[in-house]
């Protein structure tokens, strides 16, 4: 369904029918990534809400430069689809950038938020603390992305052959690629990296960013090339409230897409231990 918001419109599923789970994806996904969670959710007696994100898939890609497509932004969009939607308390799931999103909104509402799990990205303080300079090597596409015009010229030479390269363990590779090949569509799915995740920021000292007081999960994958197991472990010092560390064997980044029935059995256990 389309759902028009004061700044954007977007692509959202919603399905299922108790309480509600939100759904949030990253780079360079769209709530396609949930296909195989949401019909196991709704089984269990969860509604779902999977938004592809403003720039992302067939979502609207507002004109504005990075700062349009702040993370900040991200998360205003998500609590207006909430407000449209009546939903007042929520479990959140986030992977990738969703995750860092569903952190902003966990910190911002944690009064609404059930539960937190976070797929693949911990606290942003662990990714540059505890992650260590093995975590900050990993991120070299993220500094690459900086460079406006550059990184799209690189990154989609020879028919897409770098990116192609990069999501070479994404089990939907060519079709997230689709959208990223229209006018601008590139541009603005990289915007939420230049607008999040400035050079600034990724040189300094980890950022003091506030604990999470809601109950969080974090889930890394052994097969991940881009982060570390260090910076999620390392988000429990970032958590004040109940904390629960799942590490899933082989599977890549997009572990919901490469062991769905395991991701599925952890999010249906911590919902459960969280109402």
């Amino acid at each position: 369904m389309r759902m028009e918001l004061t700044d954007v419109t977007l692509d959202v599923e919603v399905s299922g029918e108790g309480p509600a789970v939100l759904l949030l994806h990253g780079f360079p996904d769209s709530h396609r990534l949930w296909r195989h969670q949401i019909p196991a959710l709704n089984a269990a007696g969860y509604r779902t809400v999977a938004p592809t994100l403003r720039g992302f898939g067939g979502s609207d890609r507002p004109e504005g430069g990075p700062e349009a497509y702040h993370p900040a932004k991200h998360a205003g969009d998500v609590l207006e689809l909430l407000a449209r939607l009546e939903v007042d308390r929520f479990h959140l799931v986030g992977h990738d950038w969703g995750s860092g999103i569903a952190q902003g909104i966990a910190q911002a509402v944690p009064e609404r938020v059930a539960s937190l799990s976070i797929l693949s990205v911990g606290h942003l303080a662990a990714i540059f603390g505890a992650g260590g300079w093995e975590q900050r090597q990993r991120l070299w596409h993220v500094t690459m992305f900086q460079h406006e015009g550059l990184a799209e010229e690189w990154l989609s030479r020879d028919d897409f052959a770098h990116l192609r390269a990069m999501l070479a363990d994404h089990a939907d590779a060519a079709e997230v690629l689709e959208p990223l090949r229209a006018p601008g569509g590139l541009t603005a799915a990289l915007n939420i990296y230049r607008a999040g995740l400035p050079i600034e920021v990724q040189l300094a000292e980890p950022p003091a960013v506030p604990p999470l007081t809601v109950p969080v999960m974090g889930v890394w994958s052994a097969g991940d090339r881009f982060l570390t197991e260090r910076q999620m472990t390392g988000t429990a010092a970032y958590v004040s409230g109940p904390w629960r560390y799942e590490r899933v064997e082989d599977a890549g980044h997009w572990l919901q897409l490469d062991r769905p029935e395991r991701v599925n059995e952890l999010l249906l256990s911590f919902l459960k231990e969280n109402g």
